[in-house]
């Protein structure tokens, strides 16, 4: 049986007693005056008056506590050919010391940082030496285009930047130093200093006066006895920027608090996750995402667990049981990573052959998030791995789970499709275009009633119109997600899109999402994606964009026949879909997520901005030179 019932009862009954109760799991220096006070800020504030510190919460409270010689963090690169472990007294201790570096470079509180990093043990340390100072670190992915890390540059008008000289991909290394230099050549502001980390593959130019060796400071530390202590700071105060995409183009650098976001994550990881202090956690993610900060960085290390970091693929270092040789390895309990991850695991093993090399018996559950978990994916994980794969749904605002199952409560019945239920301070609705809650089991944009709960953003960094503008201007009272889904009769979550992918045909509005759940139904099927594409007659079209498995001989007309028919008999003929198209690959975000709005304007002729986080620009080539092969593109 679940406690979740319960438990989301006394979070409704009184929040506020229900996240004090949370928050006193954690360390303070000094209580709050209010555990919410709904007059700060944008839509309220969590815990006005404490004062505490995250880097304190994460790695002394634990030493202080006689764990120091546990685990912390587990460093895997099978990229660089190096293995790590920190225990939490040494990453305390070189956490200490970074900060101390940034301070003798003039970093303080409230300062920005922005650190352009790899997978790399120094990333961490560096987030978190920001925490400990109270500088506002922003993480941008290491090896963005210089003129995005511009922009980015511009808004958070970072003291410092802390980078690598390169980092490492399947095959070629990345050169990181030329683009930061570009970067900042085209950027207005300018740091005082840059800190390098020399990495052996590629040895960066350095710019006197500016740029400094990671290794020499820190060594020069060490030898001094230079450690930072932790600032207190009020609970209130931001803990880092996180630049997410904007529908304008222009990013949005998402704020996080100090006190709000280290009660909800630490309640997450045992609650959630259901991972308890000692055991290894895994979010197979990247630090530039907000997956990276919240569950490789931040909650397992408030949590008392140990955190893995992994520099490389799910497939091709070296092979389709690169994930399975780290679970083994490490012994790792959880493992969180995006469906893609999957089915690209999938693609490349699809009668799970390499799972069967590894003994992976310590792996209790698998966690997806990040983009929607088509049940044959899921279906797929549960056969070969043999445990509960559990889908769950946040975004990088609210930077935790909004709906999930909540392993740590007692698991709820999966349901192939949904994100399960409500986290504990999400109150969701699905509102129609006039901010009406629709009847169950129609679909509407998903919104949270205000206010939302701890570890949400406050705001966006130097913009509180834009984000009222963005997030709660369109229903009043709610925090739009903009994705669109329904409710259940038992009060489980399904996301089917974003709110640009219900698509209108014939005036009837259609989710794409629940099309590529029966194009991924096909056996021959890795992975797709539908978009509607404009068409003179019904305003939209869906169009189906697939990728077949590896060792798939047969003809790709005849498969694509049998998708079209597939839908036609699943969803019927009002979904008008007769448009299936086999291409190599699908064009996604470093992250993993398809960049299907780029896709729909290829399709549409339409200019587009190359995104910034595309994983390979090539990709566009092709899937408009196939297009055009089809006769659904003039070509140009």
């Amino acid at each position: 049986m679940s406690d979740y019932h319960k438990v989301y009862a006394a979070w409704q009954q009184d929040p506020e007693q229900f996240w004090a109760g949370a928050a006193r799991d954690l360390e303070w220096y000094r209580l709050w005056d209010k555990v919410f006070d709904p007059y700060a800020g944008q839509y309220g504030q969590w815990f006005p008056g404490a004062q505490c510190n995250t880097a304190h919460n994460c790695l002394d409270r634990h030493v202080n506590a006689g764990r120091g010689d546990q685990t912390a963090l587990i460093y895997d690169s099978p990229v660089a050919d190096e293995k790590q472990s920190y225990s939490y007294r040494k990453l305390r201790d070189d956490v200490a010391i970074f900060a101390a570096v940034l301070r003798e470079r003039g970093v303080a509180k409230g300062d920005r940082v922005i650190i352009y990093m790899p997978m790399v043990p120094a990333a961490v340390i560096a987030m978190l030496a920001c925490a400990r100072l109270g500088a506002v670190h922003s993480v941008v992915f290491g090896g963005f285009a210089a003129a995005e890390l511009a922009t980015r540059i511009d808004d958070a008008a970072p003291k410092a930047i802390v980078a690598a000289s390169c980092g490492i991909e399947p095959g070629r290394i990345v050169a990181y130093k030329p683009l930061l230099d570009q970067a900042i050549e085209l950027a207005a502001h300018k740091p005082s200093s840059c800190i390098i980390l020399q990495r052996p593959m590629i040895e960066a130019e350095m710019t006197p006066g500016r740029d400094h060796d990671w290794g020499e400071l820190v060594s020069a530390a060490k030898a001094s006895g230079a450690q930072a202590d932790c600032v207190a700071l009020k609970a209130t105060d931001p803990l880092y920027i996180l630049y997410t995409s904007g529908t304008t183009g222009e990013p949005k650098g998402v704020v996080r608090d100090n006190g709000g976001h280290m009660v909800a994550l630490n309640w997450s990881m045992k609650n959630l996750y259901g991972i308890a202090p000692g055991e290894v956690f895994w979010a197979a993610s990247d630090v530039g995402w907000v997956v990276g900060h919240s569950y490789i960085c931040y909650a397992p290390l408030l949590a008392g667990a140990t955190s893995v970091l992994y520099e490389g693929k799910p497939v091709g270092t070296p092979d389709p049981g690169a994930f399975w040789r780290v679970v083994s390895d490490h012994k790792i309990s959880a493992l969180f990573t995006a469906p893609t991850a999957f089915r690209a695991i999938k693609k490349e093993d699809p009668a799970g052959t390499y799972i069967t090399k590894y003994d992976i018996s310590s792996l209790r559950t698998l966690f997806l998030a990040g983009e929607r978990a088509d049940p044959e994916t899921i279906k797929w994980a549960e056969q070969h791995l043999k445990i509960p794969v559990i889908d769950h749904w946040w975004q990088t605002e609210t930077g935790w789970c909004i709906a999930g199952n909540p392993v740590g409560l007692g698991a709820l019945p999966i349901k192939y499709g949904s994100s399960c239920v409500p986290m504990p301070g999400y109150d969701i609705h699905i509102l129609d275009e006039n901010g009406k809650d629709v009847p169950t089991g129609e679909t509407g944009t998903i919104a949270i009633k205000l206010p939302l709960p701890p570890a949400c953003l406050l705001t966006l960094w130097n913009n509180d119109k834009r984000f009222r503008d963005s997030y709660v201007t369109e229903f009043p009272g709610f925090y739009s997600s903009s994705d669109a889904g329904y409710l259940d009769d038992d009060g489980y979550v399904y996301i089917m899109a974003r709110t640009d992918d219900v698509i209108n045909v014939a005036g009837h509005r259609l989710s794409t999402g629940q099309m590529e759940e029966v194009l991924v139904e096909h056996p021959d099927v890795a992975e797709c994606a539908v978009l509607g594409i404009a068409d003179d007659l019904k305003g939209q079209l869906p169009a189906g964009f697939i990728v077949l498995n590896s060792g798939v001989t047969r003809d790709p007309t005849a498969i694509e026949k049998e998708v079209v028919q597939l839908v036609r008999t699943r969803i019927g003929p009002v979904a008008a879909f007769k448009i299936a198209v086999t291409v190599k690959r699908l064009p996604k975000t470093r992250s993993g997520k398809i960049l299907r709005g780029t896709m729909r304007s290829i399709a549409d002729a339409i200019p587009y901005k190359m995104p910034a986080t595309i994983d390979d620009p090539v990709i566009l080539d092709e899937i408009a030179a196939v297009l055009i092969a089809k006769g659904l593109l003039t070509g140009g």
